[in-house]
């Protein structure tokens, strides 16, 4: 038997969140077309027949500007010296820059395996894909370089099978029957956020937070009743949560219990209000209650 974990570091937008759901076969973190969709840590377990794999979804690793951004960077980077096996995810449809360069710097001084996953290949033409694949070798020694699409699957069985041999022999980490780490008024908070990701354009969707205020199952059973703040940063972004006569938020609320309650099981209440709070992305108190690990480090300015 094999166990341990893996790690998955990336920039935003680079499909982790995606290759996190594919892997374990259920949807344990949001995923949208927005960067930074991820904002904490997330375990997802995959039991195999000669082993376990526990995979660490982490925040694309970016430049910060907001203590928020500080720790979610900060979580990402702390989580190389917690693993077995760190798998890089590259976004094949993009040319590499500047930001893939300093990704792959931060794993200099790691002496565990590195796995290199080339991601979406579903949108890159064949021919493209082994000059890429020459010259992201260049970067560092890799212990395997891995061509996957997160979102049809291809590729997806033979890189599990490779970051499974490459882990230490041991018994389960977790119970078979163990999925994930997120609390459930975690999955209430991000699923409600993910269909504001889903709906909003420019900046609303970075200067957007959900609250759970409540979680009532007193009724558990027959009716989970759920009341959530949406917290934006500016008066005139709480209208466009909103929408015309509460269309907006309407539409938010009702795809999100639809989710919610294929989760839970049982049907949904969701109450959601609007308030405006001008810099919680800054506000240690705020990002607590967010679940955002904490950070010594300060932003840096713009």
């Amino acid at each position: 038997m094999k166990s341990g974990y893996v790690s998955l570091i990336g920039r935003p937008n680079a499909g982790k969140s995606t290759l996190l759901n594919t892997m374990v076969g259920a949807k344990v973190a949001i995923v949208s077309d927005k960067p930074q969709t991820t904002r904490g840590r997330i375990l997802g377990v995959k039991n195999y027949p000669d082993g376990q794999i526990v995979f660490v979804d982490t925040p694309g690793i970016h430049r910060p500007l907001h203590r928020m951004n500080v720790r979610m960077v900060d979580a990402a980077v702390e989580t190389l010296r917690e693993v077995d096996v760190v798998a890089l995810i590259f976004d094949a449809s993009s040319k590499p820059g500047h930001g893939d360069e300093f990704v792959t710097a931060l794993l200099e001084k790691v002496r565990i395996p590195v796995v290199l996953v080339l991601n979406k290949i579903d949108l890159v033409q064949k021919a493209k894909l082994l000059p890429l694949m020459e010259r992201v070798q260049k970067w560092r020694e890799f212990a395997a370089i891995v061509p996957v699409s997160a979102q049809t699957g291809d590729g997806v069985d033979r890189l599990e099978r490779l970051l499974l041999e490459q882990l230490p022999e041991g018994d389960s980490l977790y119970p078979e029957d163990y999925l994930t780490d997120q609390p459930e008024r975690t999955l209430v908070a991000e699923t409600v956020r993910e269909k504001i990701l889903q709906h909003t354009r420019a900046e609303l969707p970075f200067s957007t937070a959900v609250v759970v205020d409540k979680f009532d199952e007193e009724e558990r059973e027959r009716m989970l009743r759920l009341y959530c703040t949406i917290f934006v940063e500016h008066d005139s972004q709480k209208p466009i949560v909103i929408g015309r006569g509460g269309e907006m938020i309407k539409r938010i609320g009702t795809e999100a219990r639809k989710d919610l309650e294929e989760t839970f099981e049982t049907r949904i209440f969701l109450d959601l209000r609007v308030k405006v709070n001008p810099d919680w992305r800054n506000d240690d108190r705020a990002l607590d209650d967010l679940g955002v690990p904490r950070t010594a480090r300060k932003p840096k300015r713009r």
